[in-house]
């Protein structure tokens, strides 16, 4: 650290400030220290650093499924966020088993990690809400609690605009992608609270869902969705749009109807929602919600390090705006 300091043309004190962000310091400044870092190949001494405050500087990061277009946009921005404050990332994957969430809270507790990131699939599965007393803890995603801090996007509103859109351009047998009201198939609290929104436009459009067009999919994959559009197409139901809850089961659902030589929005229309980069460029480009995925991660990791810090305010959730994005999949000529 004296090299460094050396090199940089600074305090001891400063290289200390910069390597655990302890104090602010100018960027010319951080510029100039880190730049001697890399020359000298120095290396922090993190045992040593979590030894002084107790901390690792490590935080967990689990989401349900790391195989989705949304979880790699997801992680990026969190890896990124959580850079820019000096937190390394430790990546889980929860599967959809509460006893991998169980184990890193645990981890945490035990202060091999500083705090966590977590997505649950649902609020009676999640650790969340039974642990009493719990280390740095922020939700992202669809499950409302109040025992931790959150970050989430009004799924319920966003799943509604989405049908007021389809019904705008003139659909009314609209299936949906996701989740079913006699709760068969995969049931999360992101499939209830977007069913909830679909229910809640097209009953305000005098309408009502027709339970034969609402299907679960076995999982939230493309061939999920190829597979439940398949068979829905199979029944010889009648539809117009389909209503997708992630745009991963929409290029699925997009795929099935090409096979079964369906046109795409010329048939039936077709929606999407998160607005991942494969939404832009599918055939046709996909109508979804998008939302701030970015700021989303800045919000968790800013929560996160608030609470590392000590902070012991209120449980605070932060809301997320989004909108509708139209593309060709709901564009007829």
């Amino acid at each position: 650290m004296r090299d460094v300091a050396q090199r940089a043309g600074v305090s001891t004190k400063t290289v200390s400030n910069v390597v655990t962000g302890a104090a602010v310091v100018r960027p010319e400044t951080r510029e100039r220290v880190e730049e001697a870092m890399r020359a000298l190949d120095f290396v922090p001494n993190l045992s040593a650093r979590q030894l002084r405050n107790g901390r690792t500087g490590v935080i967990g990061v689990a989401l349900p499924d790391l195989s989705t277009a949304y979880s790699a946009e997801l992680l990026h921005h969190l890896v990124e966020a959580a850079h820019a404050r000096g937190f390394a990332v430790q990546i889980e994957e929860t599967a959809s088993q509460p006893e991998r969430e169980r184990e890193l809270v645990s981890r945490a507790q035990a202060h091999r990690v500083d705090g966590l990131i977590l997505n649950p699939i649902r609020l009676e599965d999640t650790v969340v809400t039974r642990t009493p007393h719990l280390p740095p803890v922020v939700l992202i995603g669809e499950v409302e609690q109040h025992a931790t801090d959150s970050v989430l996007v009004d799924n319920r509103a966003a799943a509604a605009a989405v049908v007021e859109h389809l019904l705008a351009r003139g659909a009314r047998r609209i299936a949906v992608i996701g989740g079913s009201e006699d709760g068969q198939g995969l049931s999360t609290a992101t499939s209830r609270v977007r069913l909830a929104g679909v229910v809640d436009a097209l009953e305000a459009a005098g309408g009502a869902l027709d339970p034969a067009l609402a299907i679960a999919p076995d999982d939230w994959t493309m061939p999920g969705a190829a597979a439940a559009v398949d068979r829905l197409v199979r029944t010889g139901a009648s539809f117009d749009a389909i209503a997708t809850f992630t745009d991963t089961m929409a290029l699925g659902a997009l795929s099935a109807l090409h096979a079964h030589r369906i046109r795409v929005p010329d048939d039936v229309l077709v929606t999407g929602f998160d607005d991942v980069q494969l939404a832009r460029f599918s055939a046709p480009p996909l109508t979804t919600v998008r939302f701030d995925v970015g700021r989303i991660a800045d919000e968790a990791i800013s929560l996160l390090a608030e609470r590392i810090a000590g902070s012991d305010a209120a449980p605070h959730a932060a809301t997320v705006p989004f909108e509708v994005v139209e593309r060709a999949s709901t564009s007829r000529a």
